[in-house]
């Protein structure tokens, strides 16, 4: 008689978690999903469901020529969970996918906890299970309990980096008077709302924002800081020079104020929060500024003055190992093939980047669970190239990475236009991906509709 294959064990209820585990069930095997929430809480999520999103809530691009929506497509075809579940819980966003928080998380939890092959345990785990098939996907947040085993089990100290979230405010408290609805080039529906600047208002902005005070540190945050590069604080931005807020998040290229009819010269924008609009974020308003000052020098924003501020912005301090000298290409401790790491904890920086480490942390312990070869896709797909980069040692110390296409090999036939070889890139990652899962059989062992 067949003995039954071994139980998975998944430590951590996010995006890469919940991805792992539902691969794993998928597949017919037993997962067993442990998430801390809400009995052990962290400093930057508000309640105890699976797949919380604490930061934006965009997904990035759906356009397959840009990397964030090539990764999208090719998770589509590998049959991810969070994408099916972020695109039925999609707000209005352009071109990109941004969803209901509540909503999303919501439905990641109703698919995990109706699965007849997941079991979820809301238990802090302190130390990864001995001898057992384990993927490890506890997150940027990872609690201290665990980062202090993972560091005992490596025998190396954690590297670390600091990300913030941005701030909401109610949509009806935007006086739409200022402010005005528009997407950049009038591309799709006007899905933004835009806070126009002239060059006095844009000035005074900075001035204020440099010098505002800062949210008191913590005893864990007096370390040195080191910041995502894509992610950083806009205060920390703001200092870099006067106008690196009007050439990056404020950039008001492609949009033109009603009131004028012409280009401001900067431009707010904030992106619906939730399925019935009456919630925004401010896009690219990362922050540690005392709640008080937030308050204060946000209100300095054009048609933000009397904003009631729904959640104000906050930074914490995201964990991350060195997955380059600790992981195998399929993402198993090169000591340990039965243990797995993915998600942000491995340096596959965004949603979408840590939902796809997980959907294949979650397909290769599957494999191992049922004695078969672990499996890697290939470097010309975005999926594989994320792969690559996180596990590959490199000169310079390891930071993370979200998708972007500087992470693929060269083209045979080099387009020079940037949107050309945007989508030459995405033609043959989908050829290479459709030959990847016909040739690994990674589809071929699901059972019925995803599980």
């Amino acid at each position: 008689m067949e003995r039954e294959p071994e139980a998975v064990q998944i430590i951590g209820g996010g995006l890469a978690g919940c991805e792992a585990a539902w691969q794993v069930a998928s597949r017919g095997i037993r997962a067993v999903l442990y998430e801390m929430r809400p009995d052990v809480q962290t400093p930057a999520h508000q309640s105890g469901a699976l797949a919380e999103l604490v930061c934006s809530n965009s997904l990035g691009s759906l356009l397959p020529g840009r990397a964030p929506g090539l990764l999208k497509e090719e998770l589509r075809r590998l049959g991810s969970l969070v994408l099916r579940c972020a695109e039925s819980a999609a707000v209005p966003a352009g071109r990109a996918l941004a969803v209901d928080r509540d909503a999303f998380s919501d439905g990641i939890e109703r698919s995990i906890s109706s699965h007849p092959h997941i079991e979820v345990r809301r238990e802090e785990v302190a130390e990864i299970p001995p001898d057992r098939i384990t993927v490890v996907a506890s997150g940027p947040l990872t609690s201290s309990a665990l980062a202090e085993g993972i560091a005992r089990l490596f025998g190396q100290q954690q590297l670390y980096f600091w990300d913030a979230m941005a701030p909401i405010v109610q949509a009806e408290s935007i006086d739409m008077g200022v402010a005005f609805r528009a997407s950049r080039y009038e591309d799709g529906e006007s899905d933004y709302i835009n806070c126009p600047m002239d060059a006095a208002e844009y000035r005074r902005f900075v001035a204020e924002l440099v010098q505002a005070r800062q949210a008191p540190l913590r005893g864990y945050e007096l370390e040195d800081r080191r910041y995502f590069e894509a992610c950083l604080p806009i205060e920390v931005l703001a200092k870099r020079g006067e106008q690196a807020l009007a050439y990056g998040p404020l950039r008001p290229i492609g949009l033109t104020d009603p009131r004028t009819g012409k280009r401001p010269h900067a431009v707010v924008q904030l992106r619906q929060d939730n399925l019935a609009g009456s919630l925004y974020n401010l896009v690219g308003f990362q922050t540690n500024l005392s709640w008080d000052e937030q308050r204060r020098v946000f209100g300095l924003i054009p048609g933000l003055e009397q904003a009631e501020w729904v959640r104000f912005g906050q930074m914490h301090r995201n964990t991350f190992i060195n997955s380059p000298e600790l992981l195998t290409p399929c993402l198993s401790w090169k000591r340990d093939p039965r243990l797995y790491f993915a998600g942000q904890i491995v340096g596959t920086e965004g949603y979408m980047g840590s939902t796809a480490s997980g959907l294949l942390a979650g397909v290769n312990a599957s494999r191992v669970a049922r004695g078969l070869a672990a499996v890697v896709p290939p470097c010309t797909t975005m999926l594989g190239a994320l792969v690559r980069y996180v596990t590959t040692p490199q000169a310079s110390s390891f930071q993370p990475m979200k998708p972007n296409h500087g992470l693929l090999p060269p083209l045979e036939n080099q387009p020079r236009r940037k949107r050309e070889r945007g989508d030459a890139y995405a033609v043959r990652a989908l050829e290479d991906l459709q030959s990847f899962i016909a040739e690994s059989g990674v589809l071929g062992d699901l059972i019925g509709d995803g599980g």
